[in-house]
């Protein structure tokens, strides 16, 4: 059991033909969750679906529902100059389980503030709440009220 890779866990649901929880490689992308939901059910639309996008753990992938609103993965949040092309991740982030370069998608954070919030999770045993954001090193209030609809614990 040593030998196999970390794993993430999704839960595919919609119109797949296996809907359910699927535990992947971390690493993977939509399609490779789309792949082990046994693939989308002929006739689904999936042009709201970035089957490129990588997975982060205990996300759920949502086939054939209705698109997500322009901007709903950052309501409010700053998309004007400086701002990353996308303006940030649709489904929230996961503070536990992100790496450095997933959490560098979120609006306002690099290199160094993602490794601070590694660093934070690593030294207390990972984030119970949202809210303990706030205690990372380079978070203050207004960095924290562009994330907090961004990310989950």
């Amino acid at each position: 059991a040593g030998s196999a890779g970390p794993e993430i866990v999704v839960d595919v649901s919609g119109k797949v033909r296996d809907p359910g929880v699927h535990r992947l490689p971390a690493g993977a992308r939509v399609e490779d969750a789309l792949r082990a939901a046994g693939g989308v059910r002929p006739g689904t639309k999936t042009d709201g679906l970035n089957r490129a996008r990588f997975l982060v753990d205990g996300e759920q992938v949502v086939v054939g529902g209705p698109a997500p609103p322009a901007g709903a993965g950052n309501p409010g949040g700053p998309g004007g100059p400086g701002g990353r092309a996308g303006a940030g991740p649709v489904t929230p982030v996961s503070l536990n389980t992100a790496t450095a370069d997933q959490l560098d998608t979120l609006p306002g954070v690099g290199p160094v503030l993602a490794q601070h919030i590694i660093d934070y999770r690593t030294r207390h045993g990972g984030f119970r709440s949202i809210d303990e954001l706030r205690e990372v090193n380079g978070i203050g209030d207004r960095r924290f009220a562009d994330l907090r609809d961004l990310v989950r614990p």
